[in-house]
């Protein structure tokens, strides 16, 4: 490899590199990245810290489907144990999974808690 050092009161400042080598440095380093942030979400799911989720789960958001809805049947929970967890009734869940009603910030927070998600993951 062809290196110049440019240096600046008598240590080096620069080093100087044909183009393909540095290219080639880029890729390893962004390659270094991937696989430090692998390591790093592997890890957070064997502590517990994040959580798969199952392909179905996203298809039916990504087609269209309620997000409160499909985490809330993921869950395993009916639309009243939901309704119990937030502080509103059952009708208010199946209207806001309904798109009948929006729900307010704070409803919205509390469905977010009650599913283990965060609030962006029930908003379309």
């Amino acid at each position: 490899m062809n290196i110049q050092i440019i240096k600046k009161d008598g240590a080096p400042e620069y080093a100087i590199i044909p183009y393909a080598e540095y290219e080639r440095l880029v890729e390893r380093a962004e390659m270094l990245e991937d696989i430090q942030d692998y390591d790093a979400a592997k890890l957070a799911i064997a502590q517990g810290r994040e959580e798969r989720v199952p392909a179905e789960i996203v298809n039916r958001i990504i087609n269209g489907e309620n997000p409160i809805r499909v985490w809330r049947e993921h869950r395993g929970l009916l639309a009243s144990q939901l309704a119990d967890a937030c502080g509103v009734t059952a009708s208010a869940i199946s209207q806001i999974e309904s798109a009948k009603r929006k729900p307010s910030l704070d409803t919205l927070k509390a469905m977010a808690k009650a599913l283990t998600v965060d609030v962006d993951d029930l908003i379309r």
